[in-house]
């Protein structure tokens, strides 16, 4: 390796069961320099990154090599909360590495100067008020202030080398631009920093050198000024070509019974009011998008929905009926009637069963289905979603992200749900799945008319789709009607 080049992957093939996830990919990495890899969902990407912590999945055969410099390399997930211990405050998290970096001074000195290294990696992260968050649990925190603190851990490592997994997925637009200065501001103090990202707006403000990825194999690479200008392959001409999503069409009229209303909604975490008295009232065949910068209660709102979040007042009712606080105490038709599709499908799906099994387990469980018509079932909503039965047989780890969120989507309505809760379920997906996934959306409330869609996002092209969109900030909420010239242009409305 060259004097400026910290890392090299050179002739990477990760084959598992035959099939290869990444073959013949070569790149390196320059200290001070931001290289990105782009694709599809299931083309490499988190697979190329992960090799350079020398992490693959299991029953991997690895071939190639993969040359690292002196140095640890800092690891920044697309779901930071995964690699964050729930039950540990941030401090406690922080103090555990800081510790381990000073273990070589006087005793009496390793307390102060582990703090100190703390809140030097807190500002390097460019945590806002790190100090207050330090006494938070993991959970407590938005995902753009989790994401900052698995970048801060990564910082006390004295990692030379940052592999930046989607780190802008689910994030508002202000949480993104915060998200870009860090990571420049990281290459400007000499960093390496590898981006995996579907945003090519993030990689086009920050990457310096661009890969482009499909189906496990690097088929263009150049300096990102250039790949923006001119692209050669049609596979990167189809990447960067622009979309507006299809709009799901008028409102139903006002007098269109009520599937959901919320009445005089107040949210808690602990003692802190995160969602502030909220009223909502949700139609059959409809769909509201709810916005709002990371951290305004978007997901507290829909956990509050689903009966994830207990610490709340006011009332949920679904057709006239209060539904309890708790999941844990509504019937088995309440819990079919709220279906929540998660943003990490991964963590929704137990790894060792194969997902046409799980997907089935939903027609058992809440609706009464014998195992073979549940499987049946579940085969045929696989099916109708664009995912293959040899797909539907393999465990998770199998399936691409986007592979994995339709069939997240598909057990969730394998419950015939009134209401379907979608939380960030388009953020992480590059161009080309988020329009497939995008257009199944828009289509649910034709092909299921007694379902009320609600949609959790940052992204103002799924937003797009909603018949009518919630703006949360600061835990308030301001219901929008989309104008029905919005509606055809595919956008939501300013402001």
């Amino acid at each position: 390796m060259t004097t400026d080049t910290v890392a090299e992957i050179q002739d990477l093939r990760v084959e598992v069961d035959g099939r290869a996830l990444v073959d013949g990919v070569s790149l390196r990495l320059v200290a001070g320099t931001v290289t990105a890899l782009i694709g599809a969902s299931g083309s490499g990407k988190t697979t190329t990154g992960r090799a350079l912590l020398h992490a693959y999945p299991p029953g991997a055969r690895v071939t190639g090599t993969v040359r690292v410099a002196d140095g640890v390399v800092g690891h920044v997930p697309q779901h930071p909360a995964a690699v964050l211990n729930p039950a540990r405050p941030v401090s406690a998290l922080l103090a555990d590495i800081a510790r381990v970096q000073v273990r070589h001074r006087p005793w009496r000195a390793r307390r102060p100067a582990a703090r100190r290294r703390v809140l030097e990696a807190l500002a390097r992260a460019q945590v806002p008020d790190g100090a207050t968050l330090l006494r938070r649990y993991p959970h407590q925190l938005s995902g753009g202030q989790q994401q900052r603190i698995v970048l801060a851990q990564a910082l006390l490592t004295g990692a030379r080398i940052i592999v930046a997994d989607e780190p802008t997925t689910g994030q508002d637009e202000m949480t993104k631009r915060q998200i870009i200065r860090q990571l420049a501001a990281l290459a400007e103090q000499g960093l390496a920093i590898l981006l995996l990202s579907h945003d090519l707006d993030v990689v086009r403000a920050l990457a310096d050198e661009v890969h482009v990825l499909r189906a496990g194999r690097i088929v263009e690479s150049g300096p990102a000024a250039r790949l923006w200008r001119s692209p050669r392959h049609s596979w990167t001409r189809d990447l960067l070509a622009h979309h507006d999503p299809a709009p799901v069409g008028d409102r139903p009229s006002a007098g269109t019974p009520a599937t959901l209303h919320v009445r005089d909604l107040t949210a808690r975490h602990r003692t802190t009011t995160v969602l502030h008295p909220t009223d909502l009232v949700l139609h059959a065949g409809t769909c509201l998008a709810v916005m709002g910068r990371s951290g305004s209660g978007k997901t507290t709102l829909a956990r509050c929905l689903a009966g994830l979040h207990r610490n709340h007042d006011g009332e949920v009712l679904l057709d006239g009926t209060v539904l309890p606080k708790s999941l844990r105490h509504r019937s088995r038709a309440q819990l079919a009637a709220v279906q929540y599709v998660f943003q990490d499908a991964q963590a929704a799906f137990d790894p060792h069963r194969p997902v046409v099994d799980q997907v089935a387990r939903t027609a058992v469980r809440l609706r009464g289905r014998t195992g073979p018509a549940a499987r049946a079932e579940a085969e045929h909503a696989l099916s109708t979603l664009g995912l293959t039965l040899d797909l539907g047989r393999r465990t998770p780890d199998g399936l691409s992200g986007g592979e994995l969120q339709r069939a997240a989507l598909a057990r969730a309505l394998l419950a015939r749900p009134r209401v379907l809760i979608c939380d960030e379920i388009t953020a992480g997906l590059d161009a080309v799945t988020r329009r497939g996934l995008l257009t199944l959306l828009a289509g649910l409330p034709q092909t299921h008319p007694d379902l009320s869609l609600v949609l959790i996002t940052h992204d103002r092209d799924t937003a797009a789709i909603a018949h009518r969109i919630a703006v949360l900030d600061a835990g308030r909420l301001d219901v929008r009607q989309r104008t029905a010239a919005a509606t055809r242009r595919g956008r939501a409305p300013s402001g």
